[in-house]
C-alpha cells in the first residue's frame, strides 16, 4: 500500500521537522513547504493525500493559498490558526478547509484530525458512479447529493464539503434530532468528541448562507444539550 503523501505549507521550520518526524514512522510521506507562494505552486504540481496548511504565511496568505487550491483541487486541507483566531477560522471553512487546529494541537489530535480528513476523502472516492442518492428538498431548499449541489429559492449555494454534508444530514430527517455525533459521522467521520468547536462554527457557516436567524430559525434549530433538527415546512417561521 502506497504510503499517504502528506504536504505542509508552514513557515515555521521547526514545528515542519517535528510533524516529519511525528508522522513519518507512522507511515505517512511529508514534505515541507515555508512559503505561500511555493506551497500553492506544490501542490498544485503534485499528487497529495492532504494538505496541513498555516493560515499566516510569508508571500501569500493561507486564505489566499486555500482560495486559489479551490479552483482546481479538492485535495483535503487541514489548517492550523492561531488560538481563539475565530475569524480566520471561519473564513478558512468557508472557502473549503476541511477542518482546522489551534496552534496549540497536541500531536495525537493532529493524527487523528489527519486520519479523519483522509478516511472521508477515501470513502468518498470509493463509492460506486452508479450509486445515485435521490434529491432532497425542505421547503425552498434543494439538495442534490448526486451532483453535490444545493439551491435555495432556486439560488446556488456555495458550500465547503463539510457544511454540504451536515446540511443533507439535517435535511434528510426534518423534524428528528440531529445528535451532535451523528453529525460528526455523517459530515466529517472524525475521532474527535461530539462537543469539539468546530461543529458550532460549521452550523454558524450554515446559518449565514441560509440567511437563518438562531432565535427564530427558519431551517435548524438548536436543541440545547443535545444536538441540531431541521424544521419542517409550516412549523413557526416557515408560515
Amino acid at each position: 500500500m502506497d504510503r499517504p503523501r502528506i504536504l505542509i505549507v508552514e513557515d515555521d521550520e521547526k514545528l515542519c521537522r517535528l510533524l516529519g518526524d511525528y508522522l513519518g514512522p507512522l507511515g505517512y510521506e511529508v514534505e515541507a513547504i515555508h512559503d505561500g507562494p511555493a506551497g500553492l505552486a506544490r501542490a498544485l504540481d503534485q499528487r497529495y493525500d492532504a494538505l496541513i496548511l498555516d493560515l499566516m504565511l510569508p508571500g501569500m496568505s493561507g486564505l489566499e493559498v486555500l482560495r486559489e487550491l479551490r479552483r482546481a483541487s479538492q485535495v483535503p486541507v487541514l489548517v492550523l490558526t492561531a488560538l481563539g483566531d475565530e475569524v480566520d477560522r471561519i473564513a478558512g471553512l468557508e472557502i473549503g478547509a476541511d477542518d482546522y487546529l489551534p496552534k496549540t494541537f497536541s500531536t495525537r489530535e493532529l493524527l487523528a484530525r489527519l486520519r479523519a480528513v483522509l478516511r472521508r476523502s477515501a470513502v468518498r472516492a470509493a463509492q460506486p458512479d452508479a450509486e445515485q442518492p435521490a434529491p432532497v428538498s425542505v421547503g425552498p431548499l434543494w439538495m442534490d447529493p448526486a451532483a453535490r449541489t444545493a439551491t435555495l429559492d432556486q439560488a446556488p449555494l456555495v458550500l465547503t464539503r463539510v457544511e454540504y454534508d451536515m446540511l443533507l444530514s439535517l435535511a434528510r430527517a426534518p423534524g428528528r434530532v440531529r445528535t451532535r455525533e451523528q453529525l460528526l459521522l455523517d459530515a466529517a467521520d472524525r475521532d474527535l468528541e461530539a462537543f469539539d468547536r468546530s461543529i458550532d462554527v460549521h452550523i454558524s457557516a450554515l446559518r449565514r448562507k441560509l440567511g437563518d436567524d438562531s432565535r427564530a430559525p427558519r431551517f435548524i434549530e438548536t436543541v440545547r444539550g443535545v444536538g441540531y433538527r431541521m424544521r419542517k415546512p409550516g412549523e413557526g417561521t416557515w408560515s
